[in-house]
């Protein structure tokens, strides 16, 4: 089959073999990938967790039919329209776990392209938003890296989920001035010295209940300057950099409690748990379209190198999509 593979020469579409389900494993007909940030990472040679490095094939969300079960997989049929997550996305067939994908839904007509942009988001989101962030109803809450894709679901579910006040950051005018369209009430420039004082005039002096942040580095101890004393912090990425000056004493006062969330560590015990919750909590909102992404644009599969310039390019807003 077809897959596009990081190798001696960068990352290529090449030939690879078919994998075949084992144990709870589903085989899925990719019709449809989401694009990550994680991904262009990697088509550079870089790691990400244990995956990453000469011989991997690309990729971590798709969407599209089921092809094959393992022996012990349940909850899906041979022909189900699915999207999920896991390695090894970018090909003609993918595995997951039977517990790591959703069915699209029965009504509306959702495509393969749209379905491919929402596992990565929603899982993610939910678990930083809900789980660890622990957002209340009438609770406000700033989201560092807004207008990535990842980033305005985030400010979708923290509106669905009742937050009074929800705060988006870019560092881009044009997709700042997006930003109100997902669900943020103000939107913020992370790179202004000025935004910490915004976010405390929004909240009457306190500070945020709940900061998901994207982007660390050098907005690390702003952050802790725009959280509420006994406000929390979910660390979900570092696109501004994985080291930075730390003001432990700030932290201290202020009660923080600051959280680190990843995919890489989880169990699959973890991650069954995470996409559980999505379904419990917030599918109608999927069905309804109430939460949604939208696709910045589509690409084929032969040309999926110029998605990623696209994505490097970095002038999008939304999602980038390769079509099978």
């Amino acid at each position: 089959m077809k897959a596009y593979v990081y190798g001696a020469n960068g990352a290529e579409i090449t030939d690879v073999a078919k994998p075949s389900p084992k144990g709870t494993q589903v085989l899925v007909h990719v019709r449809a990938n989401g694009l990550n940030r994680a991904d262009l990472g990697m088509t550079k040679g870089h790691a990400h967790g244990a995956a990453g490095g000469v011989g991997t094939v690309l990729g971590m969300e798709w969407a599209g039919e089921v092809a094959e079960l393992g022996p012990d997989a349940k909850g899906v049929k041979v022909g189900d329209r699915v999207m999920g997550s896991g390695g090894a996305a970018f090909a003609e067939y993918a595995l997951t776990d039977h517990g790591r994908l959703f069915h699209l839904p029965a009504q509306g007509n959702m495509s393969f392209e749209e379905a491919a942009t929402l596992p990565v988001a929603l899982a993610t989101m939910h678990n930083a938003v809900v789980t660890a962030g622990a957002l209340r109803e009438g609770q406000t809450v700033l989201i560092q890296g807004a207008s990535s894709g990842v980033g305005l679901m985030a400010m979708q579910i923290a509106k669905f989920k009742g937050a009074k006040l929800v705060i988006g950051s870019s560092t881009d005018e044009m997709r700042r001035g997006r930003l109100k369209d997902f669900g943020a009430d103000l939107a913020v420039n992370s790179k202004d010295p000025a935004w910490v004082d915004q976010v405390l005039k929004a909240t009457d002096g306190e500070g945020v209940d709940l900061i998901v942040d994207q982007v660390s580095g050098a907005v690390a101890n702003q952050n802790l300057k725009a959280t509420k004393i006994k406000g929390r912090i979910v660390n979900v990425g570092r696109l501004g950099g994985t080291h930075a000056d730390f003001n432990f004493d700030l932290h201290a006062a202020r009660r923080i409690n600051y959280i680190g969330v990843t995919f890489r560590t989880r169990s699959i015990e973890e991650v069954r748990e995470i996409f559980n919750e999505v379904r419990k909590d917030i599918w109608s909102a999927v069905e309804s379209r109430k939460l949604q992404l939208p696709i910045d644009k589509v690409f084929s599969f032969a040309e999926i190198g110029k998605a990623f310039e696209h994505m490097e390019a970095n002038q999008h807003l939304g999602k980038i999509v390769v079509r099978h």
